[in-house]
């Protein structure tokens, strides 16, 4: 698997920037992890948007789907260029709820809806796909994903809180992708759903991931400040996000 970062930033872009999204490329499949804001322009420096195999959103919080409307569109466009088939819909694998959110997901032929939950497995290509619920606040379902192909496992964590039950869903993971939107400075009190860089590192430690992409980062956040706090982390290599990264596993 290569995974590329094409955006990071929450809760919105920086200049230039772009919210959550990853792209995964495996022998036979090419996946888009969520969509947020300025990711089909960083998508559209790698590849065309019409090569994707699949859409894999973890929540509707607006900077992780921000761009899925003109996705649509495009494929629209490029299904009546020719470019791909009206009978090739692209796969959003998302959840079912909110229902009227989740609805939006099918959108004449360029894309259709498959709702997922704790207990969905799917494939796509070579690449197997489960789910798990965050602790992402008491409202609307958020779902990490654990990728496997080629004997390698990623995790994607979507946005979570200290509560979400990570073994054995992550443990060992070859990358383990988790949100670290606080610093020390700005963590709030009490728990909101969301990790600290500090925390990102520790869980990652304690479920021995082979490696870690810390992500999820306010825009004004240094790199050097984030790694300065992700120091628990000891196992193996710690990745900072940033545009354009590339972690082969």
């Amino acid at each position: 698997m290569l995974v590329t970062v094409l955006g990071f930033q929450s809760p919105y872009p920086g200049p230039g920037g772009a919210t959550p999204g990853y792209l995964v490329q495996t022998d036979h499949s090419t996946l888009l992890l969520d969509c947020g804001s300025g990711v089909l322009a960083k998508l559209g420096e790698m590849l065309p948007i019409y090569k994707l195999d699949a859409l894999l959103v973890s929540h509707f919080h607006h900077d992780h789907v921000a761009d899925v409307g003109v996705l649509q569109y495009g494929l629209m466009v490029h299904q009546l260029s020719g470019e791909r088939s009206p009978d090739q819909p692209l796969p959003i694998y998302a959840p079912g709820q909110p229902a009227e959110k989740a609805a939006g997901l099918t959108y004449r032929e360029a894309t259709r809806l498959v709702p997922v939950d704790e207990s969905s497995h799917v494939t796509v290509g070579d690449v197997r796909i489960s789910f798990l619920r965050t602790d992402h606040g008491n409202g609307d379902p958020c779902y990490a994903m654990r990728l496997e192909a080629g004997g390698k496992t990623l995790v994607y964590g979507a946005d979570s809180g200290p509560e979400t039950p990570w073994d054995p869903f992550a443990r060992q993971a070859d990358l383990f992708i988790c949100e670290g939107t606080f610093l020390e400075r700005n963590k709030p009190a009490q728990p909101n759903g969301h990790l600290s860089v500090r925390q990102a590192a520790q869980v990652a430690e304690t479920l021995a991931c082979r490696s870690l992409l810390i992500t999820h980062l306010f825009p004004a956040y240094t790199e050097e400040e984030v790694r300065a706090e992700a120091d628990a982390y000891r196992t193996g290599t710690c990745h900072i996000a940033r545009f354009g990264l590339q972690i082969r596993l």
